[in-house]
């Protein structure tokens, strides 16, 4: 497996890409068919110079989906550590799911009668949390007037291929990328769908509808 290691604000040493190697042979042990490991460590400081954090992200490529996860921590070494056992505890989940659906083949399904999913353990949005959706509602983050120059608030902008799936197949990709949400289309009903990390071990869906604008907004 290949690995490739690149700084952002930060010179990586010679000892830290030896660390990243050996740690990098427990990946491959869990993922022998991975092909390319991706190891970016960036170092941010805040608060006028008074704080700093290094952010290790890992982006592992192969046959399959791929699988990421990231740690944050004052120190690199520390970091890495704690990226590796997020991505090795991911991996774990994902052979065991594998084992788990050969010896005990299952999935979602369909209920036409009353509309519910049986096979997954995924449960349908609140009220609350549509509506929170449909309003734009967004939760915000008080700053202290002593710092009123600093928001903990950083916001970054992604953009992926759409891609097609069953709602069984999001929950296990937002697995697999260490995330708590997943966005994908769902297959059964070609709407842009999201996938949620609930409390405990739930999940729930969000789907949207499009419905083409009223009249008088087209001719505005």
């Amino acid at each position: 497996m290949e690995t490739s290691i690149v700084g952002v604000g930060v010179g990586i040493t010679d000892r830290f890409r030896t660390v990243t190697e050996e740690k990098s042979a427990r990946i491959e042990h869990l993922a022998p068919r991975a092909q390319r490991l991706d190891v970016k460590v960036t170092h941010r400081t805040y608060h006028n110079g008074r704080m700093e954090d290094e952010t290790v992200e890992l982006t592992l490529t192969g046959k399959g989906p791929i699988v990421r996860a990231e740690a944050t921590d004052g120190d690199k070494f520390a970091a890495l550590d704690i990226a590796v056992d997020k991505m090795a505890e991911q991996l774990r989940r994902a052979k065991d799911k594998r084992v788990d659906a050969r010896n005990h083949p299952r999935g979602a399904k369909f209920e036409k009668g009353t509309g519910s999913l049986r096979g997954i353990d995924v449960q349908p949005a609140s009220i609350e949390a549509l509506h929170a959706v449909a309003t734009g509602e967004v939760p915000v983050v008080g700053q202290d007037e002593a710092e009123e120059d600093y928001t903990p608030v950083v916001i970054r902008s992604k953009e992926f291929d759409a891609e097609w799936m069953t709602v069984e197949e999001a929950v296990d990709r937002m697995e697999l990328v260490g995330h708590d949400f997943f966005l994908f289309i769902d297959g059964r009903t070609d709407r842009p769908s999201v996938v949620y990390r609930r409390k405990g071990w739930d999940y729930g869906v969000i789907a949207l509808t499009a419905s083409a604008p009223p009249e008088e907004e087209l001719a505005s």
